[in-house]
């Protein structure tokens, strides 16, 4: 018998938690890990795990491996926690790409066709915007406003706008190349602590991925999506849906538009979960979540180690 428990969410990260040998400890204590990796492989028709375990960093950043292995990888945390705990999360919500490993994980969507559809997304993504034309960058110490403000006052004839609301004081902006570098300097102007380029391809979240988007949503048309098992929170409009047209508008819209994840995990937490777990390779969310949600409780599963230590604070 599984235990749906109502303070507990189950988190998942997205694009930038990715290394070279994620995941390989608990794989070779769990065969079951990349049993999941041998599924997505099996529907790409190349050998993902390979990618993952000994590949180069080159190759496992290109977006179209990088979306399906981060996908892999949490579901592969979340098949092995379901095998070893009948402890169920009522909650869940993944940050960007993340959301689809969420959408699986609540058995809204198939694993192999969310495989399918973050390996067309990465490449759609890619497809957007050739190398060079889009950046991304951190903003540090400012208001959620005061970037937004930034933008609107860099974008001249441009494209520069926050696309991800990460926790309070962290926001990452996009859009093209020179916009995201006038709006780095005025940001600094106005008294960020500190300003980072990010090094990513694709400028996600933001007006450039609006033709994307059109072609993803073609794709969304054609995959079946049931109601979501657990409660699960969509970065657009930090909301829970059950309609799958109105999923598929919000996995559409959210390639477009920014991830408001402070939100979303600020929404849970009033809502009454008193316990995050970020599932997944990396240890990215903890840190946001931390912040968000100060007096919540924050855990991580990445390895074997983090692993027996949740089963244990959550089995009782």
């Amino acid at each position: 018998m599984n235990n749906q428990t109502y303070n507990l969410a189950f988190v998942f990260p997205g694009q930038g938690s990715q290394s070279v040998g994620m995941l390989t400890d608990l794989a070779a204590r769990y065969p079951e890990v990349r049993h999941v990796f041998e599924r997505a492989s099996d529907v790409l028709g190349k050998d993902l795990w390979s990618i993952v375990s000994e590949g180069s960093e080159e190759e496992l950043n290109q977006t179209h491996n990088t979306q399906p292995a981060m996908l892999a990888a949490g579901v592969a945390v979340w098949e092995l926690w379901c095998k070893h705990s009948s402890v169920r999360p009522a909650w869940m919500a993944g940050h960007s790409l993340g959301e689809y490993t969420a959408l699986v994980c609540s058995e809204a969507l198939s694993f192999e066709d969310g495989i399918r559809l973050v390996a067309a997304r990465g490449r759609l993504m890619q497809e957007a915007v050739p190398p060079g034309v889009g950046a991304m960058a951190a903003i540090l110490g400012l208001e959620d406003h005061q970037v937004v403000k930034v933008c609107i006052d860099a974008a001249e004839d441009e494209i520069v706008s926050a696309v991800n609301f990460n926790s309070p004081g962290q926001v990452v902006i996009a859009g093209n190349v020179a916009a995201v570098e006038r709006a780095m300097l005025a940001a600094k102007a106005t008294g960020a602590k500190k300003v980072v380029l990010l090094s990513v391809s694709v400028p996600s979240h933001c007006a450039l991925m609006e033709s994307a988007a059109k072609k993803l949503d073609q794709q969304l048309q054609n995959t079946v999506i049931d109601t979501p098992k657990m409660t699960l929170i969509h970065n657009v409009d930090v909301a829970s849906h059950s309609a799958p047209e109105v999923i598929r508008n919000a996995l559409k819209e959210q390639l477009y538009k920014p991830v408001r994840w402070a939100d979303s995990i600020k929404f849970m937490h009033d809502q009454g979960v008193t316990c995050f777990v970020e599932c997944g390779p990396g240890k990215a969310l903890i840190g946001l979540n931390k912040r968000i949600a100060k007096d919540a409780e924050h855990r991580s599963i990445y390895d074997s180690e983090s692993f027996n230590i949740v089963l244990e604070q959550l089995n009782g």
